[in-house]
């Protein structure tokens, strides 16, 4: 008996080629990076096995149009989403930027999720396999976690004078 994916789990994408073709169809994100392929469910429900190291990208999308790829592909001043604020250069001299999570481990999988700088396109996220990348640099850090002020020693926090009767 075969199991089926939750239909839940499963989200619409455009799969970019690096020869420039794409196709359509559904794939379940959690399985991104865990292997050399992915397993694309075309809209005709049949699955189309797609080999990462053909991969340019994988466009997370709220509908299949023509216009997957994000109109701009640089913010035009310091982004507001929390993150590493990235430029990555593809192996045919595109590039891209976009938003990270700040979480190093996420970038030693098999390849990159980010956030593209135009939030109100058609493209949600984008995954970018290892193989498809010559550079990725971190242009800035942003919304950077306080660090905790120090705490004075005990001895030294008694002979400070307090204010207002603290």
């Amino acid at each position: 008996m075969k199991s089926r994916t939750p239909a839940s789990t499963l989200k619409k994408v455009v799969v970019q080629r690096l020869d420039r073709s794409s196709s359509r169809g559904y794939l379940n994100a959690a399985h991104l990076g865990r292997s050399d392929s992915i397993d694309l469910l075309t809209p005709n429900g049949e699955h189309e096995p797609v080999e990462l190291k053909d991969v340019k990208c994988i466009y997370f999308v709220r509908e299949f149009t023509d216009d997957f790829e994000p109109e701009r592909k640089a913010f035009f001043s310091r982004p507001k989403l929390e993150g590493l604020w990235v430029r990555l250069t593809f192996r045919d001299t595109d590039t891209i930027e976009g938003i990270v999570a700040n979480n190093l481990l996420e970038l030693l999988d098999r390849g990159v999720q980010i956030t593209p700088p135009d939030l109100h396109g058609d493209t949600m996220r984008i995954f970018i396999p290892r193989t498809a990348l010559t550079e990725l640099t971190v242009l800035g850090v942003v919304g950077v976690a306080r660090r905790e002020p120090k705490r004075l020693p005990a001895e030294v926090a008694a002979r400070q004078p307090r204010l207002f009767g603290e």
